[in-house]
């Protein structure tokens, strides 16, 4: 799909082109606030905390740009690019759009459910670097690189499985949110055949539209001369992470931040067993991890998902505040910067 809409859209004039753009983040944003009302739906019929719908149900949704760009690319002989857009999407998930909707409002998050998915979280990031360190010759690392496997993609794979399992096992023992959201339930929300009806459909919108969104604006920026690693840096990787910068913003001022806590939690850990695992899982030789990954991407990845891991820590009242959000903000224009300089 998405080579057939590159062809499709490098036929368009560029005023069609910007057109396409507008008309994606617009369609965008509504197919997100419909996903946030029935995942929220979800919770509450369920009796699923937020957090949890966001970690797993939502997040594989919103992530499903990310692995059909990766395993495409992968396929196509692009390993760095399908490996480049898991790492870059998590440092975009996790230090831009969570900074940007801290800022926008205080978070709330369920700290006992948040630090134990906040730390598979993390440990996802330490095992994908892991994965791909060449342990026969860890002194050439810096200027030979590394490989993410095939046979680590289908390891990945298989714990992806059992971490949708543990997430499903963990909101079994989790009681309904309270009983205000209980009386909001019992108010109005439609039957549980309609919600998951409506929600799928919500997430095929945001798909589709962040498609259009990412050939579109690949397109323009082809013609405007940017170069493709700058294409491939920022436009993919922001590309992508649209929904859940969408969803993030779209969950915060409708006052569900535990699901956009939930949802960017969720989002990583999927970058690193779903999106980098299913293109590793398809590809024989497995994904080349380039010198530059070890030099600028990895260390990035790991210290957003550092601070982030702190900052929940040390949130009172279970709330993550926008002085949090500005520093998110701050480590992500300070890792993004940092990686062009050295590059």
């Amino acid at each position: 799909m998405t080579e057939y809409l590159d062809t499709l859209v490098s036929l368009w004039p560029t005023w069609l082109l910007v057109t396409a753009i507008a008309i994606s983040l617009l369609t965008l944003g509504k197919g997100a606030g419909v996903l946030v009302e029935n995942a929220v739906a979800i919770s509450l019929q369920w009796g699923v905390p937020s957090v949890v719908t966001g970690a797993t149900i939502v997040s594989l949704g919103t992530t499903t740009p990310e692995a059909a760009i990766s395993v495409l690319a992968a396929v196509q002989g692009e390993p760095g690019l399908a490996l480049g857009n898991a790492v870059g999407s998590i440092i975009c998930d996790t230090g831009l759009i969570l900074g940007i909707a801290c800022v926008i409002s205080p978070l709330p998050f369920d700290r006992v459910i948040a630090d134990r998915q906040g730390w598979v979280q993390f440990f996802c990031g330490i095992l994908l670097v892991l994965a791909c360190l060449p342990l026969m010759s860890l002194g050439d690392l810096f200027s030979t690189g590394g490989l993410l496997p095939q046979a680590s993609g289908w390891v990945f794979l298989v714990a992806l499985l059992f971490y949708m399992y543990w997430s499903v096992q963990l909101a079994r023992n989790v009681k309904k949110d309270n009983s205000s959201d209980r009386d909001e339930l019992e108010a109005g929300f439609p039957s549980q055949t309609k919600t998951l009806v409506s929600l799928a459909v919500a997430v095929t919108v945001v798909v589709l539209s962040s498609s259009f969104l990412i050939s579109s604006a690949t397109e323009v920026a082809e013609r405007l001369e940017i170069p493709a690693s700058i294409i491939a840096a920022t436009v993919v990787a922001f590309g992508t992470s649209l929904p859940e910068l969408v969803l993030a913003v779209t969950a915060t001022l409708k006052g569900h931040g535990g699901l956009a806590v939930g949802n960017i939690i969720g989002a990583d850990i999927l970058n690193v067993l779903f999106v980098a695992g299913a293109a590793a899982a398809v590809t024989p030789g497995g994904l080349v991890a380039d010198p530059h990954f070890f030099e600028l991407q990895f260390p990035a990845m790991l210290v957003v998902l550092a601070v982030f891991r702190v900052g929940t820590l040390t949130a009172r009242d279970g709330l993550l505040r926008r002085p949090f959000g500005y520093i998110l903000l701050l480590t992500y224009l300070g890792v993004t910067i940092g990686s062009y300089l050295l590059s």
